[in-house]
């Protein structure tokens, strides 16, 4: 199927490459060829009307029969004939035989420049093309010089020209047809590759392989093709992962309310395990609203529907409030939690998002440190860059999870997911939130030490250049 694309393609391309040379050449070759026939034929009249000048230039020092016979002999040799006229018409002299003359020898202006004019010359249909020159004696035109020259020698130049341009325009066709067969195959080549790799993409195949020794716009293709498989693939595997995760995460609160709300619905339970079962039940459809809040609020940030009012707020204040909310979870688990904010610290982003953020870090630090441990939420600025900084000195990450760990669904201690809470998801809608302010966020992390996770945002000037630009 690959050799049939790629003779239809290349065939293709030959036509279109062959029309588009074939017309050039032929237009340059009329061209040339009306030029240098046009260039004979001019060449031909000069002469014819050199050779009557100097026999004129001759007859005027001598103008005497014998000047006049000694003429028409000289030009009885030559492949042109020479007619010499009193100013009445009446032949003096002749090299020609031809009753045809006459007819040109009357047609002759009466009035002739002093370096002769053309008499005839259509050389296309006529039989001879002719040329005349005066005779000035004392200063009187007294006789008139005729030169012809029959049209046929015209005719077997413009032959013999013709047979040249032709063999050349055969050679010059069967050059550029082997030149076309070549290009278009190369061109081709790569392209049924590339449409095939393309095939094999759409249909979930992404081990395609590409040349990549092209230094061209081919290879750029053939290398945004194999990086488009290559970041397919890495999709689909994130997908498959994706589905994986959120089937369990959705599995296991359904699971969990079907089961508890089956036993308080078919036995006769006390009070107080009913209050129990009930609490668990309530529990985890919090989980689950909590779960497609969160599914959803990615959904709007991938389709790009997510909207983000930014606006300019007093980091002071805003930390402060955080700091109020916060405090009570953190005193419940015997944790501290330390706050650094400069005064008329400002930053152009949306409250609610921005809450939502510091919220989730600081809900991690919670649930991955020890009683005791000590969490700090920090700001500060550095070169017109606003910096929120939270740091714990809980369990850490290991160095190998740390690319993965803002990934959705991704968790470092699986066995201990449902004891800690959480829909796996938190990091990742942080990620997506500071990357929808224009922001970054990095984290490091030590086991055993603690991690930082680091977020920075443009300040309040970069804002507005950026706005104004």
């Amino acid at each position: 199927m690959g050799e049939i694309n790629e003779k239809k393609l290349s065939i293709k391309l030959g036509i279109v490459f062959f029309l588009i040379i074939f017309s050039l050449e032929i237009f340059m070759f009329f061209f040339l060829h009306s030029a240098l026939v046009d260039s004979r034929i001019e060449e031909e009249f000069i002469s014819l009307q050199a050779r009557g000048n100097a026999h004129r230039d001759i007859l005027e020092k001598h103008f005497d029969q014998d000047t006049i016979s000694h003429v028409s002999l000289m030009e009885s040799e030559a492949n042109t004939d020479v007619v010499i006229t009193d100013m009445n018409g009446r032949i003096l002299g002749s090299s020609s035989k031809s009753s045809d003359i006459q007819d040109h020898i009357n047609s002759a202006d009466s009035v002739i420049p002093r370096d002769g004019e053309v008499v005839d010359g259509n050389w296309k249909e006529g039989k001879f093309i002719s040329t005349v020159s005066p005779v000035e004696i004392d200063g009187d035109i007294t006789a008139k010089v005729f030169m012809f020259q029959e049209t046929e020698s015209i005719h077997s130049l413009i032959d013999r020209l013709n047979k040249h341009f032709i063999l050349t325009g055969i050679f010059a066709v069967f050059l550029t047809l082997t030149v076309i067969i070549f290009l278009s195959k190369g061109l081709a080549k790569p392209l049924i590759k590339m449409k095939e790799a393309t095939s094999q993409i759409s249909k979930g195949d992404f081990t395609v392989s590409l040349p990549k020794n092209r230094n061209d716009e081919l290879g750029d293709l053939a290398d945004s093709i194999s990086r488009l498989a290559s970041d397919l693939h890495y999709l689909k595997l994130e997908r498959n992962d994706f589905l994986a995760s959120i089937s369990h995460e959705l599995r296991t609160p359904l699971t969990y309310i079907k089961g508890y709300a089956d036993i308080v619905h078919k036995r006769n339970l006390s009070i107080e395990d009913r209050d129990k079962y009930l609490n668990i039940i309530h529990e985890e459809a919090n989980r689950l609203s909590d779960l497609i809040k969160d599914l959803f609020d990615l959904a709007k940030m991938d389709k790009n529907s997510f909207v983000i009012q930014k606006r300019p707020i007093d980091l002071t204040d805003f930390i402060l409030k955080i700091e109020q909310k916060f405090s009570p979870a953190f005193q419940e688990k015997e944790m501290e939690l330390d706050v650094i904010c400069p005064k008329e610290a400002v930053i152009i982003a949306d409250p609610t998002r921005l809450e939502q953020i510091i919220f989730n870090l600081l809900d991690n630090a919670i649930k991955y440190s020890p009683p005791g441990a000590k969490t700090i939420l920090s700001v500060n600025n550095k070169k017109k860059d606003v910096y929120i900084k939270v740091r714990d000195n809980g369990k850490g990450i290991p160095e190998e999870d740390l690319p993965y760990i803002l990934n959705r669904f991704y968790r470092v201690d699986k066995s201990r997911t449902r004891s800690l809470g959480g829909t796996g998801l938190g990091l990742a809608i942080v990620k997506e939130l500071v990357l929808a302010h224009g922001g970054t966020v990095s984290v490091r992390s030590k086991e055993g030490k603690g991690t930082e996770f680091e977020l920075v945002f443009k300040g309040a000037d970069k804002i507005e250049n950026d706005t104004i630009s």
